[in-house]
C-alpha cells in the first residue's frame, strides 16, 4: 500500500511541476486589428481599427485547434493575459476571393521567453472585400 501511494504521489508531483504553454502565467500578448477595405479593382479604399473582431490563440507550436478567443475592443485592440513562457500562435480570419470558404487565416507565431513579458504585435491588417 505504501509503495502504491508513494508512486501515485511522485507521479502527481512530477506532473504538477511540468509547465506547458497556456494560462496561469504572468505574460501578455497584445495587439491591434485593422481592416483594409478594398474595391473591386483591388485598391485599398479605407483603413480603420475593427471592433468586435474574433482573435484566437493556440497554446504551443504543435496544436492546430485554438485554445481561447477574445473580441477586439472599440479601437481594435486585444490582449491575452496570464500566459506562461512558451510558443503561441495568434490568428484572425480575413476575406479571400479565391478561397472556397471565402475566408483565410492570418497566423502570427509568438514566443514568450520570460515571466511578466508583454509582447506587443505589429498592427494586424486584415482584408475586407
Amino acid at each position: 500500500m505504501k509503495l502504491l501511494f508513494g508512486a501515485a504521489f511522485l507521479s502527481l508531483f512530477l506532473n504538477s511541476c511540468s509547465k506547458y504553454e497556456g494560462e496561469g502565467g504572468t505574460a501578455t500578448i497584445k495587439g491591434v486589428i485593422q481592416e483594409q477595405k478594398y474595391n473591386t479593382l483591388g485598391n485599398i479604399i479605407a483603413e480603420y481599427p475593427v471592433a468586435d473582431q474574433n482573435v484566437y490563440i493556440i497554446y504551443g507550436s504543435y496544436n492546430t485547434f485554438y485554445d481561447d478567443d477574445i473580441k477586439t475592443s472599440y479601437d481594435g485592440s486585444f490582449e491575452f493575459r496570464y500566459l506562461k513562457k512558451g510558443s503561441y500562435k495568434i490568428f484572425v480570419y480575413e476575406d479571400c476571393l479565391t478561397c472556397p470558404s471565402g475566408k483565410k487565416e492570418l497566423i502570427i507565431p509568438v514566443e514568450i521567453t520570460k515571466n511578466n513579458e508583454v509582447v506587443t504585435l505589429d498592427t494586424l491588417n486584415i482584408k475586407k472585400l
